[in-house]
């Protein structure tokens, strides 16, 4: 597996981490990846792909460990990226288009306008039938993605910046500053709220009712989704936590954090003994301030935790989206569904993943 980690240097750090007894980080490439600060990461069984500010969505080809191309849809702030399967990706930005791209041929094959604001934030369902989104219009968008189109919108009060489905597909969640509001998918109304001091800068689901929280500080804490308890805070990092990632393997919960202290941390979380702090595995410091993390998965079989919660959630909740989305008043104009103009392809562009040891060696010699 690897651990990858964009930071405002423009730089994508890999770290290969081998699990054992006592887990080992080992560095495995540094590339300078885009010429603005990096803002989202996203992975798939195959690709790892990357947002920045320079507008760009850079794919990386992990089996070959080589660079694939770019992606040039959107103008704007890459804000938000998710893979579904190992098909389909979707990108949101600060021009407000949410596009969805072929992951075979990279190929955009559709681009909705889909708020008057920026995307901050977009999360698929578990059966990929449904994506949510969130904006500084103010407003948490249902789209059907089957027909690509909008399903429902909601106003709210503030603007959302983060939304997150849970695993099973029958709650999310929308992060408003320092709020968790969440919400019951059969009636799009809020059960509870969270609210923690600080601003919230990441959140995961670790199972279907419980929460792991980060804010602008080095806490990181777990909370009930049923009764919105805080069932353990633990110090993690000695700055804020800019985000969390989480993956099982054979039955192990591990959590990984990334800080701005440029520390990525590995955690064994004991889902019997939630109330005590998770064990640390392993770290690394990257000496950079970090801004975006995920795990690339190298097997088929760790990828097991999404590809099973897909089968299960779409069978179990086929029926049920397709009532709800009938039950909703659809919100869509028409105007902003068409496919963009530009079908643009990727800038391909096959360049191998520099390892940092080769790096420094190149440079001894220049200095030489």
């Amino acid at each position: 597996m690897e651990l990858v980690a964009g930071c405002y240097e423009q730089v994508l750090f890999g770290f290969a981490a081998r699990p054992a007894e006592s887990w080992t980080v080992v560095p495995d490439f540094t590339h300078h990846a885009h010429s603005a600060s990096l803002s989202a990461v996203a992975v798939n069984n195959r690709y790892v792909v990357t947002g920045s500010r320079d507008e760009t969505i850079q794919i990386y080809d992990m089996k070959k460990k080589v660079e694939h191309g770019a992606l040039l849809q959107h103008n704007g702030t890459i804000t938000c990226l998710e893979f579904y399967g190992t098909a389909h990706l979707l990108s949101g930005a600060e021009d407000g288009l949410i596009c969805i791209w072929n992951t075979k041929r990279w190929e955009c094959l559709k681009s909705i306008k889909a708020h008057k604001g920026h995307v901050t934030s977009l999360s698929i369902h578990p059966s990929g039938k449904l994506a949510l989104s969130v904006g500084t219009d103010k407003t948490l968008r249902t789209w059907n993605l089957v027909e690509g189109r909008s399903a429902f919108i909601k106003n709210l009060k503030q603007n959302a910046h983060i939304i997150k489905w849970s695993p099973d597909g029958e709650r999310y969640v929308a992060v408003v500053t320092n709020k968790v509001d969440i919400y019951k998918l059969d009636t799009a109304s809020i059960t509870g709220t969270i609210t923690t001091e600080k601003r919230i800068s990441s959140l995961r689901f670790i199972t279907n009712s419980i929460l792991a929280v980060a804010g602008d500080d080095e806490i990181i804490r777990f909370y009930s989704c049923d009764s919105q308890k805080c069932l353990c805070e633990f110090k993690a990092h000695e700055n804020r936590i800019k985000d969390i990632y989480s993956f099982e393997r054979e039955g192990q919960h591990v959590i990984v954090t990334a800080s701005s202290d440029g520390y990525i941390k590995m955690w064994n979380l004991d889902l019997n003994k939630i109330k005590d702090a998770p064990s640390l595995l392993c770290e690394v410091n990257t000496k950079a301030r970090l801004t975006c993390l995920a795990v690339w998965l190298d097997r088929a079989s760790e990828m097991k935790e999404n590809s099973d919660k897909a089968a299960t959630s779409s069978q179990a909740n086929e029926d049920e989206l397709s009532s709800i989305l009938r039950k909703r008043k659809v919100c869509w104009t028409g105007k902003s569904d068409k496919t963009a103009k530009r079908k643009r392809k990727i800038t391909p562009e096959k360049r191998k993943l520099e390892a940092p040891l080769q790096r420094k060696k190149k440079k001894r010699n220049s200095v030489a």
